[in-house]
């Protein structure tokens, strides 16, 4: 589904925040990234939405090239991909279902499915009964519940979560982990970028470390171990 081949991505002489990474990632799988702050896991994702482009290699995407995609086609690339971010990037004015909605509203989604479709997906997070609260009413984990229900939105096929628990504590840390099962367990393909220790070794599942930008585990059932 997802290969990264030979990638760097280099700023300048003094950073390279990518060296040489080769990576598959298959349909279906949850995958723990792992590395010190600075390590390369936020420009790997970065990478994969075509938010930057590689310095060198190739990023395919099922039958995507992401770094040949126009900017006409990334919009329509992005639908694929569900990103959550450990600050929620919710719109303040805006309340939860306003705030799931807007991401159909910007793809030009008729009223009558957005109407159907956001109450759905706010269901499937445990918040139908604070679709009208604003962000400011919302505690840490309804917010980044939220803000999975919007990532959801388009079904997409795959979901990057970015230090989603960076802000959480441990009991809103587990509901948000448990919601990312449970995603996976619809069949989407899940990748979760963490420093958490206790979610990698509880999860039991792939783990790929980054250092200095390089790939230096792949582990099928890995632990969180940093060089």
């Amino acid at each position: 589904m997802i290969s990264f081949q030979g990638v760097y991505k280099i700023y300048n002489t003094h950073s390279v925040a990518l060296e040489d990474v080769n990576m598959e990632i298959h349909r279906g799988e949850f995958i723990s990234l792992v590395g010190k702050s600075g390590a390369g896991k936020t420009t790997l994702i970065k990478l994969l939405v075509g938010e930057e482009r590689p310095t060198k290699g190739r990023i395919f995407f099922a039958e995507y090239e992401v770094a040949k995609l126009s900017n006409k086609e990334l919009p329509f690339f992005r639908r694929h991909v569900g990103v959550i971010f450990q600050d929620f990037r919710l719109l303040p004015t805006k309340n939860a279902y306003e705030n799931v909605a807007f991401a159909l509203e910007v793809a030009g989604r008729p009223q009558k499915e957005i109407t159907e479709l956001v109450p759905q997906v706010l269901d499937m997070v445990g918040l139908i009964d604070k679709l009208h609260n604003f962000p400011h009413e919302l505690s840490g984990g309804e917010k980044q519940r939220v803000a999975i229900a919007r990532a959801m939105i388009h079904r997409p096929e795959l979901v990057i979560a970015d230090e989603p628990t960076g802000n959480l504590d441990p009991f809103h840390t587990s509901e948000i982990i448990n919601l990312l099962l449970k995603i996976h367990e619809l069949g989407t393909t899940v990748v979760l970028a963490t420093h958490d220790k206790d979610i990698i070794d509880n999860l039991g599942r792939r783990v790929v470390t980054l250092d200095h930008g390089r790939v230096i585990r792949d582990e099928e059932k890995g632990k969180y171990i940093l060089a």
